[in-house]
């Protein structure tokens, strides 16, 4: 029975394990945490509609359920040439037949980052923006900044739709409360058009959004630092903030970034359209790279997301085993990439969908929050095998 070594307890790692036990591998993940943590429900924690553990699910779950083995550890270095993973812990491993990296992006680390909190960091800091927005709101007034940064030297490492839906759901949760009028919402990025990526028609009507909503933009103007009470900006114009939340852009990992991997400009794992690595001679080796911690190649628009992880996770196992079998029938992510989210407003949510041929956008008042509920529950509960795993979801 071969051995598959799969870094990275995220939405790639998970699904890779998952299908390649299926298939009759002896599988072990390695996870930097003890939970898989879905990020896209994480949105509701600070609101309180959720709570933390509502987002998790912990690993053993998934060992009990499908029967790779978890290993809590954190990836110190990797070394393609010497076919091994070193852990923190002083673990190294060394006698797998396939290593599928799969441990996600660093994060852009701009000046004074460190006086701002992200949706998208840490799973810790969802309740850290919790106990903030907690403390404006028994002030009962307060100037709360949300944003989302950009990486120049990989345009598809940009993840801004957590942060227009965790500031529609503020403004839901202070309009309930009455107090939303005490507050000022301002959006803010360094890019003339944030959201373009989505499509014309998606841009427009985030425009009418924030129109109706009442809540200010501050675009086109590049971030010069974060400080403990707001955002200066290149023209030195200001932000003022009580509560600024971040999403800085990902950015290469700094074991691949020191690892011997081949890496595009932002230090992202260079790979073909299968997700293998290719040796100097172009060959295949024996190491994949999946999810954020990959280099992403297409379309401008293209952008990093958890389902476009999945295909990478389920393709790679697929090809693993096509390997495996003698076949060459291999399959690719970049006929799947495409652009999908429900973009939740805690009363509401909009459909977003963006491919080659078309890009729409279109309004779900009340069932679209519900829909984006359930398919956190579908999310969970498929991942562990309890209900069917629908085709494409």
């Amino acid at each position: 029975m071969k051995k598959v070594l799969v870094l990275g307890g995220g939405f790639a790692g998970v699904d890779a394990a998952t299908h390649l036990q299926k298939m009759g591998y002896d599988v072990t993940l390695v996870s930097d945490r003890d939970y898989f943590y879905i990020y896209p429900t994480s949105i509701w924690i600070p609101t309180h509609e959720s709570e933390f553990q509502d987002v998790c699910v912990n690993l053993d779950e998934f060992q009990r359920a499908h029967g790779f083995k978890v290993i809590v550890d954190s990836v110190e270095s990797i070394s393609k040439a010497n076919n091994s993973v070193a852990f923190t812990s002083g673990k190294v491993i060394d006698d797998y037949d396939y290593l599928i990296i799969a441990i996600g992006a660093s994060k852009m680390k701009p000046q004074g980052v460190e006086h701002t909190l992200s949706i998208c960091g840490a799973p810790e800091q969802s309740l850290e923006i919790r106990d903030a927005l907690d403390r404006l709101v028994e002030k009962g007034s307060g100037k709360i900044a949300m944003g989302f940064g950009g990486n120049p030297k990989d345009t598809s490492a940009v993840r801004g739709g957590p942060g227009f839906e965790l500031l529609f759901n503020v403004h839901n949760m202070l309009k309930k409360k009455g107090i939303r009028d005490n507050f000022e919402l301002t959006f803010f990025a360094p890019m003339a058009e944030p959201g373009k990526r989505m499509g014309p028609q998606a841009l427009k009507m985030m425009d009418v959004f924030f129109s109706k909503l009442g809540i200010h933009k501050h675009f086109g103007k590049k971030i010069t630092k974060f400080e403990d009470d707001g955002v200066v900006f290149e023209d030195d114009s200001r932000l003022e903030s009580d509560l600024t939340m971040f999403i800085p852009a990902g950015n290469g990992h700094a074991v691949i970034k020191n690892s011997d991997l081949p890496q595009n400009e932002a230090g992202f794992v260079k790979t073909d359209d299968y997700s293998c690595v290719l040796n100097e001679d172009g060959s295949m080796s024996n190491i994949y790279a999946i999810g954020d911690v990959a280099a992403l190649e297409g379309y401008e628009w293209r952008a990093k997301q958890g389902h476009i992880a999945e295909v990478m996770a389920k393709n790679c196992a697929h090809n693993i085993e096509q390997r495996d079998n003698g076949g060459n029938n291999f399959k690719g992510y970049n006929e799947h990439l495409n652009i999908l989210c429900v973009m939740d407003s805690g009363d509401g949510a909009a459909f977003v969908y963006r491919d080659e041929k078309r890009a729409f956008m279109f309004p779900m008042p009340f069932i679209g929050h519900w829909m984006k509920k359930a398919w956190g529950f579908y999310c969970r509960n498929s991942k562990l095998g309890k209900i069917p795993r629908i085709p494409g979801m």
